[in-house]
């Protein structure tokens, strides 16, 4: 594994909280984030249709623009019982003129695990992959998983996303009703970011 031995470091994202739990993850290194919206970079086209293919495009992307080593994740939850679904298209589900809504998107979780027939409990699993990429087109992948089972009808107004019908494993609540900070240190982004570590230790 390459290590991370510069001291600028550029999150390849417009998201003011990722960027924020980022920097909040990394402060015990010293090192200096910035973010995509810094460098006046555009959000590049994900094509892929894998986490990992996705997020190296929008690392390497921002790698290249700014001569910087670049981290970048995509995440998102799959679903068992309708293939793996929504998967890579988990923010798309939720696209609408005005903006995202993840309560249609869970409804439509939810209705077309009816219309399948799925069993209970009907397992799912978040997803964060996080890609470090360096300028010479070198980079290493930590993948996290948080697996649990998808419950209907949505519990709880904290988090976002598909968090209010999400239940990890060992929990009798969602990732909805649980406080922020204690999903943070059991989700499948944290688990991708103990792996991480390993490049700045």
């Amino acid at each position: 594994m390459r290590k991370f031995t510069g001291d600028q470091l550029v999150v390849a994202t417009h998201n003011q909280g990722k960027l924020e739990e980022i920097a909040d993850l990394l402060s015990p290194y010293g090192v200096k984030i910035t973010s995509n919206t810094d460098h006046g970079l555009p959000e590049p086209e994900e094509t892929e249709t894998t986490f990992v293919g996705n997020a190296r495009i929008k690392a390497h992307a921002a790698a290249k623009a700014t001569g910087l080593p670049a981290l970048a994740d995509d995440s998102g939850i799959t679903i068992d019982a309708l293939g793996g679904a929504p998967g890579v298209y988990t923010a798309d589900w939720a696209e609408t003129p005005n903006g995202r809504d993840f309560a249609m998107a869970m409804e439509r979780a939810y209705r077309e695990l009816e219309a399948a027939g799925a069993a209970h409990p009907r397992t799912a699993q978040f997803n964060c992959t996080l890609v470090l990429a360096w300028p010479d087109g070198h980079d290493e992948v930590f993948p996290g998983v948080m697996p649990g089972q998808i419950v209907w009808p949505m519990r709880g107004d904290q988090g976002h996303g598909y968090d209010p019908i999400f239940q990890p494993d060992g929990y009798d609540i969602t990732f909805g009703e649980m406080d922020r900070w204690e999903k943070n240190k059991i989700s499948h982004r944290a688990d991708a970011f103990a792996k991480l570590k390993a490049c700045f230790g």
